[in-house]
């Protein structure tokens, strides 16, 4: 391995990057919040088409040049220059603090690319708030990397400006409303506070608002075996194995929707119910993590384009093993769509409710309308917590026992 220095480069062939190859930001964050973000960039080192930035909202670039993938202090940029169009000339690589905290604070860091490394720490920065990290760039027909390490005083805005892209922001409002609109987006993560709280999202120009992915994520350390375990409750219902000592803790996400039509539905993996993508509902569950390993949690994917075909959804989650309460979960919901800022919903009661409508998501005149709900639902009255949350949001379906074996 070998170590660039600031200011550094060298080509890619001559440190082992052919093909399609990774490309690692370790960065020790301590305790801040760090978003990583490639640029891709024309010839004038302008962001000119905005397909090209890739970050935790909009994971990979057309022919999938760029991909990226989150995991526990890294960010790995799968990249392949090759599958890049001509019109793009340069890959940068950066780092920005959304929130508290400079650059100045970091701890030892490295950009890891074929057999070359370049290490860097908050004593190269002051109170910077982003930094361009390294960069692949195509000169005289040839792919080359350079080590940067280039700190901006105005964090993911400043970079924005930069490379000539705009961020969305609110309109200022004169005076408070009755019934304030929607807050408007930027790049930064919304988080929805208060039942009730809602954002709009407005589609870019004439295009829909493509894969939505809406992600569930929870506490992924099992409960100590010493610690009081509780069977989840459709394993009561159906008599199901009781969770065992130090288990993860397996939440299931679902949701249920109505069409355009007025046709209504259920995506979950209870009765093996995941939805289809490209046809109607356009609503597809990914797959069911019975372990609560996985470290990406959840998937439901909703077909942005197809948005008229759609007038609401509740998305919900279950405790279906593993847990006494929701406290310990820690859960939160994202729901990302292309080139829109994530907005995140925090599952904040410690309530033994056995399920929570998490969000409603509801197509407002062709805008993507998400507002916060939380509400939890308890079995009671010989009525499951599927349809307490049927009846209370009036979708009409009927139930009845299933299982995901």
């Amino acid at each position: 391995m070998t170590d660039f220095a600031r200011g550094q480069k060298g080509k890619l062939a001559d440190i082992g990057c052919t093909g399609a190859f990774p490309i690692v930001l370790s960065i020790a964050t301590q305790g801040m919040e760090v978003d990583i973000v490639c640029f891709g960039l024309d010839a004038d080192d302008k962001l000119s088409d905005d397909r090209y930035m890739v970050f935790y909202n909009q994971k990979s670039c057309p022919g999938d040049a760029v991909t990226l993938e989150i995991s526990a202090g890294k960010s790995t940029f799968t990249t392949d220059v090759t599958r890049l169009p001509d019109s793009i000339h340069k890959l940068v690589f950066t780092a920005a603090i959304s929130g508290e905290g400079t650059m100045r604070k970091l701890g030892a860091s490295t950009m890891y690319l074929g057999n070359a490394s370049f290490p860097f720490s908050g004593a190269d920065f002051q109170d910077e708030k982003a930094v361009i990290v390294g960069e692949v760039y195509k000169r005289d027909g040839q792919w080359r990397f350079g080590a940067v390490g280039q700190g901006f005083n105005g964090g993911m805005s400043a970079l924005l400006k930069h490379f000539g892209g705009t961020e969305a922001q609110s309109a200022p409002s004169a005076a408070p409303a009755p019934a304030p609109e929607p807050k408007k987006v930027s790049l930064s993560k919304i988080t929805l506070e208060k039942r009730g709280d809602k954002v709009s999202l407005e589609k870019a120009g004439s295009r829909g608002f493509g894969r939505i992915r809406v992600n569930l994520n929870w506490n992924q350390a099992a409960l100590p075996a010493a610690a009081p375990q509780k069977s989840g409750f459709l394993n009561k219902i159906l008599g199901g194995a009781q969770s065992k000592p130090g288990g993860g803790i397996d939440l299931d996400l679902g949701c249920m929707f109505q069409l355009a039509d007025g046709s209504p539905g259920c995506v979950q993996a209870l009765g093996n119910s995941w939805g289809n993508f490209n046809q109607p509902p356009f609503i597809h569950l990914e797959g069911d993590d019975r372990s609560g390993s996985n470290t990406d949690g959840e998937n439901l994917f909703i077909n942005g384009d197809q948005l008229n075909q759609i007038k609401r959804l509740v998305i919900y989650t279950f405790i279906y093993d593993g847990a006494p309460n929701w406290a310990v979960t820690n859960g939160v919901v994202t729901i990302e769509a292309p080139g829109q800022a994530p907005v995140e919903v925090r599952l904040d009661n410690g309530t033994d409710a056995s399920m929570c409508a998490i969000a409603m998501i509801e197509n407002n005149g062709g805008k993507l309308q998400i507002t916060k709900l939380v509400e939890y639902f308890k079995q009671s009255a010989g009525k499951s917590a599927h349809e307490l949350v049927n009846d209370h949001f009036g979708f009409g379906l009927r139930f009845k026992r299933g299982s995901k074996d």
